[in-house]
């Protein structure tokens, strides 16, 4: 059986089309951004919270931002890629961190 295509036929779009494609850009845009919009949701907190602002390393894109701040004589390193599954974080004593 030898089918021909004819390209020079218009495209039909259907509304059953632009439902279905509706409904996926739906699914994708809520599926995204669960870690800015849920803040603590990694690990529950005790004792009082260190709100000071970070300091941020910005790097070109296609690398890992990073962030970084003293807490109780400790200097805390942050980095994440988006909404990437990687990043690292670490903790290291710091002698200017002392009293913060």
């Amino acid at each position: 059986m030898n089918r021909t295509v004819n390209l020079n036929r218009p495209v039909t779009i259907r509304l059953w089309h632009l439902l279905i494609a509706a409904v996926i850009v739906a699914a994708g845009i809520a599926g995204c951004g669960a870690k800015f919009s849920e803040p603590f949701k990694d690990a529950p907190r005790a004792g009082p919270t260190n709100s000071a602002p970070a300091q941020v390393i910005e790097m070109p894109d296609g690398f890992n931002n990073m962030a970084t701040k003293c807490d109780h004589g400790f200097r805390i390193w942050a980095s994440y890629h988006g909404d990437g599954g990687y990043g690292f974080g670490f903790a290291q004593p710091d002698p200017a961190c002392k009293g913060k």
